[in-house]
């Protein structure tokens, strides 16, 4: 293990968190708005967005904490809402060389987020914990500063460019999916059906009352596991 082979995977890895990063600054900022509605303070807001890194389980908590609801059911809100990231870590630490110590599957651990699990198992071959850690090193203190910022400056903005910041997380996304599914018809289907079971965990009865945290848990599960069987990858393919 070389150190100047960690520093080209940390900047390859604040190469691939650049775009996050921006999204994260467009979403947070909607976050800030809300937190300032709610009644929270920049400092409370920003400390919020650096300890828990997730925009669901943030926005979920601010309506908690307007609700009034107790800190029990605060926690299991967010156990439900975040659980789908023990899933990603560990599909990411089966990844990870075996030559890094155990500490740093922690460290990712803490900074898991949907995009930064996209972009760090797209990774070919396997992965460095420090390609992880460049892609986290950008798009946490764009987090926090957007959602910072989204609590000092939100009510300035005109409500049609609060709404534009809404949408930029997912332009992020496709930009994050569309590589690998161009170059791979079998991603490209998986993504399609993960669209469609998607729609309709939405919009089918009973499905639809489904918390969102367990709808990613259920759908990761089941499209990660027929892909798995159906189309197994190779050990020798992911060391290439």
């Amino acid at each position: 293990m070389h150190t100047k082979d960690n520093k080209t995977y940390f900047m390859n890895g604040v190469k691939g968190g650049i775009p996050i990063a921006l999204g994260y600054f467009a979403v947070s900022f909607t976050l800030g708005i809300a937190a300032k509605k709610a009644g929270i303070t920049a400092f409370q807001a920003t400390f919020m967005s650096l300890t828990n890194v997730t925009s669901a389980g943030e926005f979920a908590g601010i309506s908690s904490i307007c609700a009034g609801v107790t800190y029990i059911e605060l926690a299991i809100m967010q156990a439900v809402i975040n659980l789908r990231y023990m899933l990603m870590s560990c599909a990411l630490a089966q990844r990870i060389d075996t030559s890094y110590p155990l500490y740093h599957r922690f460290i990712m651990g803490f900074g898991i987020t949907d995009e930064i699990f996209g972009v760090s198992v797209a990774q070919p071959g396997r992965l460095s914990p420090y390609y992880t850690y460049g892609a986290m090193s950008v798009s946490i203190p764009a987090w926090c500063l957007g959602t910072c910022l989204g609590v000092v400056l939100g009510s300035v903005l005109p409500a049609n460019i609060v709404s534009a910041l809404s949408v930029a997380l997912y332009g992020m996304f496709i930009a994050i999916i569309m590589p690998p599914a161009r170059d791979n018809k079998v991603v490209l289907g998986l993504v399609i059906i993960s669209m469609l079971l998607s729609s309709g965990f939405t919009y089918l009865p009973y499905l639809k009352n489904i918390s969102s945290g367990f709808r990613v848990i259920i759908l990761t599960v089941v499209i990660a596991g027929v892909a798995a069987i159906l189309f197994p990858i190779e050990e020798d393919a992911q060391d290439e």
